[in-house]
Protein backbone atom coordinates (compact mmCIF):
# COMPACT_ATOMS: atom_id res chain seq x y z
CA UNK A 1 0.00 0.00 0.00
CA UNK A 2 1.52 3.54 -0.57
CA UNK A 3 2.16 5.87 1.76
CA UNK A 4 -0.91 7.74 3.47
CA UNK A 5 -1.31 11.26 1.34
CA UNK A 6 -2.26 14.03 4.34
CA UNK A 7 -4.62 16.37 2.61
CA UNK A 8 -2.89 19.90 3.60
CA UNK A 9 -5.87 21.44 4.37
CA UNK A 10 -4.29 25.17 4.89
CA UNK A 11 -2.50 25.06 1.81
CA UNK A 12 -5.72 24.42 -0.21
CA UNK A 13 -7.57 27.33 1.72
CA UNK A 14 -4.41 29.71 1.36
CA UNK A 15 -5.02 28.85 -2.87
CA UNK A 16 -8.62 29.38 -2.91
CA UNK A 17 -8.23 32.30 -0.83
CA UNK A 18 -5.67 33.95 -3.85
CA UNK A 19 -7.95 33.10 -6.74
CA UNK A 20 -10.83 34.85 -4.37
CA UNK A 21 -8.59 37.95 -4.41
CA UNK A 22 -8.54 37.68 -7.91
CA UNK A 23 -11.76 37.42 -8.34
CA UNK A 24 -12.71 40.22 -5.85
CA UNK A 25 -10.46 42.54 -7.96
CA UNK A 26 -11.75 41.79 -11.31
CA UNK A 27 -15.54 42.46 -9.99
CA UNK A 28 -13.77 45.56 -8.72
CA UNK A 29 -12.36 46.59 -11.95
CA UNK A 30 -15.14 45.17 -14.34
CA UNK A 31 -18.29 46.69 -11.89
CA UNK A 32 -17.10 49.10 -8.94
CA UNK A 33 -18.62 46.86 -6.40
CA UNK A 34 -16.78 45.79 -2.94
CA UNK A 35 -18.38 42.27 -1.96
CA UNK A 36 -19.17 43.05 2.02
CA UNK A 37 -19.41 40.57 4.94
CA UNK A 38 -21.11 41.63 8.48
CA UNK A 39 -19.93 39.27 11.19
CA UNK A 40 -22.00 39.73 14.72
CA UNK A 41 -20.05 38.34 18.00
CA UNK A 42 -22.47 38.32 21.00
CA UNK A 43 -20.66 38.10 24.29
CA UNK A 44 -17.00 37.16 24.92
CA UNK A 45 -16.40 33.89 24.28
CA UNK A 46 -12.18 33.31 24.29
CA UNK A 47 -12.85 30.69 21.43
CA UNK A 48 -15.86 32.38 19.32
CA UNK A 49 -13.29 35.78 19.46
CA UNK A 50 -10.37 34.48 18.13
CA UNK A 51 -12.15 32.83 15.50
CA UNK A 52 -13.98 35.87 14.83
CA UNK A 53 -10.97 38.12 14.37
CA UNK A 54 -9.50 35.57 11.68
CA UNK A 55 -12.45 36.09 9.87
CA UNK A 56 -12.42 39.90 10.11
CA UNK A 57 -8.51 39.44 9.07
CA UNK A 58 -9.18 36.66 5.93
CA UNK A 59 -12.36 39.15 4.70
CA UNK A 60 -10.11 42.34 4.43
CA UNK A 61 -6.97 40.16 3.12
CA UNK A 62 -9.10 38.79 -0.21
CA UNK A 63 -10.21 42.83 -0.68
CA UNK A 64 -13.72 42.24 0.71
CA UNK A 65 -15.32 45.27 3.14
CA UNK A 66 -15.98 43.59 6.60
CA UNK A 67 -18.22 44.90 9.10
CA UNK A 68 -17.51 43.97 12.91
CA UNK A 69 -20.48 44.18 15.33
CA UNK A 70 -19.32 42.97 18.87
CA UNK A 71 -22.28 42.81 21.44
CA UNK A 72 -22.34 42.47 24.87
CA UNK A 73 -23.09 39.20 26.59
CA UNK A 74 -26.43 40.36 28.56
CA UNK A 75 -27.74 41.74 24.68
CA UNK A 76 -31.63 41.14 24.39
CA UNK A 77 -33.17 38.99 21.15
CA UNK A 78 -35.30 41.97 20.21
CA UNK A 79 -31.83 43.99 19.87
CA UNK A 80 -29.75 41.39 18.08
CA UNK A 81 -33.08 40.68 15.87
CA UNK A 82 -32.79 44.99 14.80
CA UNK A 83 -29.48 44.77 14.37
CA UNK A 84 -29.70 41.75 11.56
CA UNK A 85 -32.96 43.06 10.20
CA UNK A 86 -30.65 46.84 9.68
CA UNK A 87 -28.07 44.50 7.84
CA UNK A 88 -30.75 42.82 5.89
CA UNK A 89 -31.76 46.30 4.73
CA UNK A 90 -27.89 47.66 3.35
CA UNK A 91 -27.05 47.13 0.08
CA UNK A 92 -23.01 47.21 1.05
CA UNK A 93 -23.73 44.30 2.85
CA UNK A 94 -23.55 40.86 1.55
CA UNK A 95 -23.09 38.05 3.84
CA UNK A 96 -24.48 37.94 7.30
CA UNK A 97 -23.03 35.69 9.92
CA UNK A 98 -24.05 35.50 13.03
CA UNK A 99 -21.41 33.37 15.76
CA UNK A 100 -22.87 30.63 17.26
CA UNK A 101 -23.21 29.77 19.94
CA UNK A 102 -25.07 32.79 21.08
CA UNK A 103 -26.12 33.60 25.27
CA UNK A 104 -29.06 31.31 26.78
CA UNK A 105 -31.33 34.51 26.57
CA UNK A 106 -31.53 34.55 22.36
CA UNK A 107 -32.95 31.76 20.23
CA UNK A 108 -30.44 30.72 18.09
CA UNK A 109 -33.24 29.53 15.67
CA UNK A 110 -34.90 33.31 15.54
CA UNK A 111 -31.79 34.58 14.53
CA UNK A 112 -31.05 32.13 11.49
CA UNK A 113 -34.35 32.63 10.66
CA UNK A 114 -33.91 36.45 10.72
CA UNK A 115 -31.24 36.45 8.40
CA UNK A 116 -31.95 36.97 5.00
CA UNK A 117 -31.71 33.28 3.21
CA UNK A 118 -29.79 35.95 0.14
CA UNK A 119 -27.20 37.02 2.79
CA UNK A 120 -26.98 34.07 4.76
CA UNK A 121 -23.72 32.72 3.75
CA UNK A 122 -23.68 30.17 6.41
CA UNK A 123 -26.22 28.16 4.71
CA UNK A 124 -28.02 27.62 8.16
CA UNK A 125 -31.24 29.16 7.02
CA UNK A 126 -34.42 26.69 6.57
CA UNK A 127 -35.02 27.82 2.81
CA UNK A 128 -30.97 27.44 2.10
CA UNK A 129 -31.62 23.65 4.17
CA UNK A 130 -34.54 23.23 1.67
CA UNK A 131 -32.76 24.17 -1.55
CA UNK A 132 -29.62 22.00 -0.71
CA UNK A 133 -32.34 19.17 0.21
CA UNK A 134 -34.40 19.56 -3.21
CA UNK A 135 -31.21 20.30 -5.55
CA UNK A 136 -32.01 23.98 -5.52
CA UNK A 137 -28.84 26.68 -6.09
CA UNK A 138 -28.82 27.80 -2.42
CA UNK A 139 -26.13 28.22 -0.36
CA UNK A 140 -24.25 25.13 1.09
CA UNK A 141 -22.92 25.44 4.82
CA UNK A 142 -19.67 26.38 5.33
CA UNK A 143 -17.34 23.00 6.81
CA UNK A 144 -19.20 20.94 4.74
CA UNK A 145 -19.01 22.63 1.69
CA UNK A 146 -15.12 22.75 2.29
CA UNK A 147 -14.86 19.01 3.36
CA UNK A 148 -16.39 18.44 -0.16
CA UNK A 149 -13.72 20.61 -1.92
CA UNK A 150 -11.13 18.53 -0.55
CA UNK A 151 -12.03 16.03 -1.53
CA UNK A 152 -12.75 16.67 -4.99
CA UNK A 153 -9.39 17.95 -5.08
CA UNK A 154 -8.12 14.77 -3.70
CA UNK A 155 -10.18 12.40 -6.72
CA UNK A 156 -9.76 14.86 -9.14
CA UNK A 157 -10.62 13.54 -12.63
CA UNK A 158 -11.79 10.62 -11.12
CA UNK A 159 -14.64 11.97 -9.26
CA UNK A 160 -16.78 10.76 -6.44
CA UNK A 161 -18.95 9.29 -8.74
CA UNK A 162 -20.89 6.01 -7.17
CA UNK A 163 -17.89 6.13 -3.80
CA UNK A 164 -19.34 4.98 -1.06
CA UNK A 165 -19.72 7.59 1.56
CA UNK A 166 -20.35 6.87 5.60
CA UNK A 167 -21.05 10.24 7.41
CA UNK A 168 -20.70 9.54 11.23
CA UNK A 169 -22.62 12.27 13.14
CA UNK A 170 -26.07 13.69 12.17
CA UNK A 171 -26.07 17.50 13.26
CA UNK A 172 -27.36 20.20 11.15
CA UNK A 173 -24.09 22.26 10.95
CA UNK A 174 -21.73 19.58 9.56
CA UNK A 175 -23.63 15.66 9.57
CA UNK A 176 -26.88 16.16 7.38
CA UNK A 177 -25.75 18.80 4.92
CA UNK A 178 -22.32 16.45 4.39
CA UNK A 179 -24.61 13.97 3.61
CA UNK A 180 -26.27 16.01 0.81
CA UNK A 181 -23.55 17.71 -0.60
CA UNK A 182 -22.16 14.01 -1.03
CA UNK A 183 -25.37 12.66 -2.67
CA UNK A 184 -25.27 15.31 -5.12
CA UNK A 185 -21.95 13.86 -6.45
CA UNK A 186 -23.91 10.82 -6.78
CA UNK A 187 -22.17 8.98 -3.71
CA UNK A 188 -23.76 6.14 -1.67
CA UNK A 189 -24.53 7.76 1.32
CA UNK A 190 -25.01 6.08 4.98
CA UNK A 191 -25.50 8.58 8.11
CA UNK A 192 -24.17 6.43 10.70
CA UNK A 193 -24.49 8.07 15.09
CA UNK A 194 -24.53 6.94 18.70
CA UNK A 195 -27.54 4.48 17.79
CA UNK A 196 -26.43 3.20 14.42
CA UNK A 197 -25.73 -0.45 14.95
CA UNK A 198 -22.11 -2.00 14.92
CA UNK A 199 -20.80 1.54 13.68
CA UNK A 200 -17.95 0.28 13.18
CA UNK A 201 -18.62 -2.06 10.48
CA UNK A 202 -20.77 0.16 8.88
CA UNK A 203 -17.60 2.47 8.48
CA UNK A 204 -15.57 -0.25 6.98
CA UNK A 205 -17.66 -0.28 3.96
CA UNK A 206 -16.87 3.25 3.52
CA UNK A 207 -14.95 4.26 0.35
CA UNK A 208 -15.33 7.80 2.20
CA UNK A 209 -15.31 8.23 5.68
CA UNK A 210 -16.45 11.49 7.25
CA UNK A 211 -16.10 11.53 11.37
CA UNK A 212 -17.90 14.65 13.00
CA UNK A 213 -19.05 13.90 16.31
CA UNK A 214 -16.95 15.81 18.63
CA UNK A 215 -15.55 12.61 20.77
CA UNK A 216 -11.68 12.30 20.78
CA UNK A 217 -10.13 9.22 19.00
CA UNK A 218 -13.71 7.59 18.45
CA UNK A 219 -12.37 6.16 15.15
CA UNK A 220 -9.94 3.80 15.03
CA UNK A 221 -7.88 2.24 12.72
CA UNK A 222 -10.28 -1.38 12.43
CA UNK A 223 -13.12 1.06 11.35
CA UNK A 224 -11.20 2.67 8.29
CA UNK A 225 -11.54 0.55 4.86
CA UNK A 226 -8.29 -0.46 3.65
CA UNK A 227 -7.69 2.60 1.08
CA UNK A 228 -10.59 4.72 2.40
CA UNK A 229 -10.37 8.13 2.59
CA UNK A 230 -10.56 9.86 5.86
CA UNK A 231 -12.10 13.51 6.51
CA UNK A 232 -11.66 14.07 10.26
CA UNK A 233 -13.87 17.16 11.22
CA UNK A 234 -13.95 16.75 14.72
CA UNK A 235 -11.95 19.52 16.70
CA UNK A 236 -11.66 18.60 20.39
CA UNK A 237 -9.56 20.03 22.91
CA UNK A 238 -8.01 17.80 25.15
CA UNK A 239 -4.88 17.52 28.13
CA UNK A 240 -1.93 15.76 26.48
CA UNK A 241 0.87 13.79 28.54
CA UNK A 242 2.87 17.45 29.60
CA UNK A 243 -0.46 18.68 31.13
CA UNK A 244 -0.99 21.03 28.35
CA UNK A 245 -4.05 21.64 25.85
CA UNK A 246 -3.85 20.75 22.50
CA UNK A 247 -6.00 19.91 19.63
CA UNK A 248 -7.61 16.21 18.86
CA UNK A 249 -9.41 14.95 15.70
CA UNK A 250 -12.33 12.40 16.19
CA UNK A 251 -10.23 9.90 14.26
CA UNK A 252 -6.94 7.83 16.17
CA UNK A 253 -4.84 9.74 13.70
CA UNK A 254 -1.69 8.00 14.11
CA UNK A 255 -3.59 4.14 13.49
CA UNK A 256 -5.07 6.00 10.43
CA UNK A 257 -1.78 6.25 8.57
CA UNK A 258 -1.07 2.66 8.59
CA UNK A 259 -4.97 2.08 6.67
CA UNK A 260 -6.47 5.20 5.07
CA UNK A 261 -5.10 6.42 1.62
CA UNK A 262 -5.30 9.96 2.70
CA UNK A 263 -6.80 11.73 5.59
CA UNK A 264 -7.09 15.09 6.73
CA UNK A 265 -4.68 15.95 10.08
CA UNK A 266 -6.35 17.79 12.93
CA UNK A 267 -5.40 20.82 12.95
CA UNK A 268 -4.63 22.01 9.54
CA UNK A 269 -7.16 19.72 7.62
CA UNK A 270 -10.80 21.23 7.33
CA UNK A 271 -10.48 23.60 9.61
CA UNK A 272 -9.01 26.08 7.43
CA UNK A 273 -11.38 25.57 4.84
CA UNK A 274 -14.48 26.51 6.82
CA UNK A 275 -12.97 30.50 6.85
CA UNK A 276 -12.57 29.92 2.86
CA UNK A 277 -15.32 28.91 2.48
CA UNK A 278 -17.11 31.50 4.27
CA UNK A 279 -15.23 33.96 2.12
CA UNK A 280 -16.58 32.35 -1.46
CA UNK A 281 -20.23 31.93 -0.12
CA UNK A 282 -19.88 35.78 0.17
CA UNK A 283 -18.87 36.67 -3.58
CA UNK A 284 -21.38 34.09 -4.44
CA UNK A 285 -24.23 35.85 -2.95
CA UNK A 286 -22.68 39.43 -3.81
CA UNK A 287 -22.97 38.07 -7.57
CA UNK A 288 -26.47 36.59 -7.00
CA UNK A 289 -28.28 39.09 -5.32
CA UNK A 290 -26.75 41.93 -8.05
CA UNK A 291 -27.06 39.52 -10.96
CA UNK A 292 -23.59 39.66 -12.25
CA UNK A 293 -22.54 37.09 -14.37
CA UNK A 294 -19.92 37.55 -16.01
CA UNK A 295 -17.07 36.58 -12.99
CA UNK A 296 -16.68 32.84 -13.27
CA UNK A 297 -16.66 31.04 -9.67
CA UNK A 298 -15.85 27.50 -10.99
CA UNK A 299 -12.43 27.70 -10.56
CA UNK A 300 -12.57 28.90 -7.41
Amino acid sequence: MKPTRIIDGKAFAAGVRVRLAAKVAELKERHGVTPGLAVVLVGQDPASQVYVRNKERQTEEVGMNSFAHHMVATTAEAELLALIADLNGRDDVDGILVQLPVPPQINSDQVIRAIDPTKDVDGFHPTNVGLLVTGGEGVAPCTPFGCLALLKDHFGAQGLAGKSAVVVGRSNIVGKPMAQLLLRESCTVTMAHSRTQDLPAVCRGADILVAAVGQPGLVKADWIKPGGVVIDVGINRIEGPDGKAHLAGDVDFAAALKVASAITPVPGGVGPMTIAMLLRNTLAACLTRRAITDIDMKDV
